[in-house]
């Protein structure tokens, strides 16, 4: 069978929601299939089962269907990186910074990687998805393009357009992008999905019949919003999470810090009826809140500074409020930071929030790793992105809960014991339920608006180009 990219009109066009369906109907269809993207930028990764670190959509993906994760699914990713330089890894294995005018000018020494890892999934599994990044269409990129050009033409993968009609200029962006793809990817566009549809969808009958008679597309389904707190790329998507809170018995604020990581770390806060989440950004929004999360962090000495300026350092050394911090959040907690051989900042000493007494020490050698841990009383299963060394990966003070691990919040019972002592009442739920039952109902409202026969088809038919 062919596979199939997915392009996205613009940014945040559903890109990664829809790729996530479409892998997860296949599957259920019978059709051996994987999640790809051949370069993600983003500071919100997971640990592989084989122990390498990929974008989190495309770990979700796979782990919505059950498959083993790989770093074959994401083979180049980057992350905040100091200055103009970009923190670079590759084949889940961090290399370091990279200037980003080295990156771009070198990117073609990055197409034998990302061309074997796409082949390994082919010869596994009979479709990849391979998601696209932004625009595939920013014509002073094209040549430098991994994820939509080099992918789709390297491959001849069938094309679905992704298209936000929330943003306004829906057709000038289906059929601006249409028109300037390379003569061969247009062809291999078999349609378009109107996504993010408010309203009454008869409405958009006469758009749907514009796009295929004067653009010569297909449209493939239109899509109604529906809101899917799971598998957060980025920061800019986290943002548009939907809570259902008027019930809410806590007030949580996550400090958004300017070099935030791993938020998918609050998923399971979001989609708790008893909590009111809210993202924060200086120490006046906090006055309302029953805890803090200081959380992972990509360039923890900047980010601690930030802490300071903005005035938070006497909110999070207060023994009175509850704390909880994660990987960056618990570095900044120890008396010292050392980064002898800077691995993140010029500066090799640092000092910290002194909550924890000692030293965090920045290794060279990145510590990435999952598994089950005992923590704060709880088996909690979760996973390890860093670079700092200390004695213990967890530390329990009074109103102070530290960890290095990341996933700490899916663990039903560690959040019970944590809200508990904070209302009485609050009675807690089965997150595991909540995010497969999320998944399913998500997956369910594509396949009701969108042709995936047809889409099966398409892929089914013989590629003669």
């Amino acid at each position: 069978m062919n596979s199939l990219s997915i392009f996205g009109t613009s940014s945040d066009a559903g890109k990664s929601t829809l790729s996530f369906a479409l892998t997860y109907l296949l599957h259920h269809r019978g059709i051996s299939v994987a999640p790809f993207k051949a370069q993600n930028v983003s500071n919100n990764s997971h640990v592989t089962d084989e122990g390498g670190e990929i974008a989190i959509p495309q770990y979700f993906a796979a782990e919505a269907i059950g498959l083993k994760t790989t770093t074959n699914m994401n083979p180049v990713l980057l992350k905040s990186g100091s200055k103009n330089s970009a923190h670079l890894i590759i084949n889940g294995k961090s290399v370091g910074e990279k200037d980003v005018h080295a990156y771009y000018r070198d990117i073609k020494t990055l197409q034998p990687i990302v061309k074997e890892a796409f082949l390994k999934l082919k010869e596994e599994y009979d479709v990849v998805i391979a998601e696209g990044a932004g625009s595939p269409v920013e014509l002073n990129l094209m040549d430098k393009d991994l994820s939509n050009i080099y992918v789709a033409s390297e491959f001849n993968t069938k094309i679905i357009l992704v298209a936000d009609i929330e943003r306004g200029g829906v057709f000038a962006s289906i059929y601006g992008v249409y028109r300037l793809l390379p003569k061969k990817l247009r062809e291999n566009v078999i349609g378009v999905i109107v996504n993010k549809f408010r309203g009454d969808i008869t409405l958009f009958d006469e758009g749907r019949a514009i796009i295929e008679k004067k653009f010569g597309i297909k449209v493939l389904g239109v899509v109604p919003y529906k809101p899917f707190n799971l598998g957060f790329e980025d920061s800019q998507s986290m943002m548009n999470y939907v809570q259902e809170s008027k019930n809410a018995k806590i007030k949580v604020g996550v400090i958004k810090l300017p070099h935030i990581s791993n938020f998918t770390d609050f998923e399971p806060l979001i989609a708790d009826k008893e909590i009111e989440l809210s993202f924060v950004s200086n120490p006046a929004q906090t006055s309302t809140c029953d805890l803090i999360v200081l959380p992972g962090s990509k360039r923890v000495v900047e980010d601690l500074a930030w802490l300071r300026e903005r005035g938070f350092e006497e909110i999070l050394t207060s023994k009175k409020q509850t704390v909880v911090a994660i990987c960056g959040g618990y570095e900044m907690m120890f008396k010292q930071i050392l980064d002898p051989d800077g691995v993140e900042s010029e500066l090799q000493e640092v000092k910290g929030f002194g909550r924890i007494k000692g030293e965090i020490v920045f290794a060279k050698e990145k510590i990435v790793k999952k598994g089950c841990y005992h923590l704060f009383g709880s088996m909690i299963c979760g996973y390890e992105i860093h670079n700092g060394v200390a004695k213990k990966r967890v530390m329990k003070k009074k109103n102070l809960y530290a960890t290095f691990v990341h996933g700490i919040f899916e663990s039903d019972e560690f959040r019970y014991k944590l809200f508990s002592k904070i209302d009485e009442n609050y009675a807690g739920y089965n997150f595991k339920e909540y995010k497969a039952k999320a998944i399913k109902e998500f997956a369910e409202h594509v396949e009701q608006h969108v042709d995936v026969d047809f889409i099966i088809k398409e892929l089914a038919a013989k590629n003669l180009l």
